[in-house]
C-alpha cells in the first residue's frame, strides 16, 4: 500500500481528500502547513506527496524546494495542488521540484491517474 502524505490547510478540502484516497488503498498521512509537510516527509518517508501551494508557515513552493533539495527526500514524487489555474502556474510548479501539477476543484479520476503513474515510475532507487 503507497503512502502519499496530504499537504493542505483547508480542512474541507483535506477531509474530502483524505477520506477517498483511502477508500482507493492507500495510506494516508497529513500535514496542515508547509513547514510540517516537509518535517513528515523526513518523519513519515512517503511514496508520493500531494502539495496544496498556498499554505501557511511554508508556501508549497518553498516547501518542495526544501524536499527537492535533502538528499533523503529528493527522490519523493511531488504533485502540486493548487486553485491558481493560471497562465506559467504549472511552469512554477515544476520549476519548484514538483512532478506534476493538478488543479482545484480536484477531478478524482485525473489525480489518481497521475498519481499511479508517477508511482510506477518513481522507485526508490531510480
Amino acid at each position: 500500500m503507497a503512502k502519499i502524505l496530504l499537504v493542505e490547510d483547508n480542512e474541507m478540502n483535506r477531509d474530502m481528500l483524505s477520506r477517498r484516497l483511502s477508500r482507493k488503498g492507500f495510506d494516508v498521512v497529513i500535514a496542515t502547513d508547509g513547514g510540517q509537510g516537509v518535517e513528515m516527509a523526513h518523519s513519515e518517508k512517503p511514496d508520493l506527496i500531494l502539495m496544496d501551494m498556498s499554505l501557511p508557515v511554508k508556501d508549497g513552493w518553498t516547501a518542495t524546494r526544501d524536499i527537492k533539495g535533502a538528499e533523503d527526500t529528493k527522490h519523493i514524487p511531488v504533485i502540486a495542488l493548487t486553485a491558481h489555474a493560471m497562465s506559467g502556474d504549472r511552469e512554477q510548479a515544476l520549476a519548484a521540484g514538483c512532478d506534476d501539477y493538478d488543479t482545484k476543484p480536484i477531478e478524482l479520476p485525473r489525480l489518481l491517474g497521475k498519481i499511479e503513474e508517477l508511482l510506477a515510475n518513481h522507485k526508490p532507487d531510480a
